[in-house]
């Protein structure tokens, strides 16, 4: 089913407020790390942000709160 103009607009929005980053991990710690997610109930994304945002705070890093607002008007 095709998304309607509107939806397709909004989400386009929303993507650009989004980075994207790549890590490659060993196959083996790749698995260790998805099954920690997996056995928290998490998804991947949540669980790896989770470790970082622990890891950032622990070393007195500021967290900031996703930006949903700006000329998109969020979501």
């Amino acid at each position: 089913m095709a998304l309607s103009k509107n939806k397709a607009a909004t989400n386009a929005a929303h993507m650009k407020k989004l980075d994207a980053m790549l890590i490659k991990p060993y196959k083996n710690q790749g698995a260790a790390i998805r099954a920690a997610a997996d056995e928290s109930d998490q998804s991947l994304q949540k669980y790896i942000l989770d470790a970082v945002r622990a890891r950032m705070e622990q070393e007195g890093h500021e967290w900031p709160e996703p930006d949903k607002g700006g000329e998109e008007g969020g979501l």
